[in-house]
């Protein structure tokens, strides 16, 4: 009960640190944008983070010769921190690809545009 009250506590922490920031947005062009601005901070900090992985890994690994066990463990940290470089760049360049296919530029949304009702004369 103790660490779902811990686990709990953390997502609703989270929640609140990220509630200004979708009421300051005016639709739902603009949560997209703050979602996109969040994912563009997170996901250089995973790669970063895997990468840190696979570093420490190799150091367990090339530092406890004489232990086969701890050895293993290296392998696996390593073949972990491979695996999650793996999947975040080719995710990355699949969304690329995607955008290149599609002819859709970094900074547009793909928005039909709808008349201003300013512009009319009665």
């Amino acid at each position: 009960m103790k660490n779902f009250l811990i686990k709990s506590s953390y997502t609703v922490s989270a929640a609140l640190l990220a509630a200004p920031a979708f009421a300051g947005a005016a639709g739902i062009l603009d949560s997209i944008g703050v979602v996109n601005r969040i994912l563009k901070a997170v996901v250089p900090m995973l790669i970063t983070i895997a990468l840190i992985v696979f570093i420490w890994g190799l150091i367990k690994y090339l530092l406890k010769i004489g232990d086969e066990k701890e050895r293993q463990a290296g392998i696996q940290l390593m073949l972990y921190g491979v695996v999650a470089i793996f999947v975040m760049s080719s995710v990355w360049g699949l969304v690329r690809l995607l955008q290149n296919t599609f002819s859709v530029q970094q900074n547009t949304a793909i928005v039909p545009n709808a008349p201003d009702i300013g512009t009319y004369r009665y």
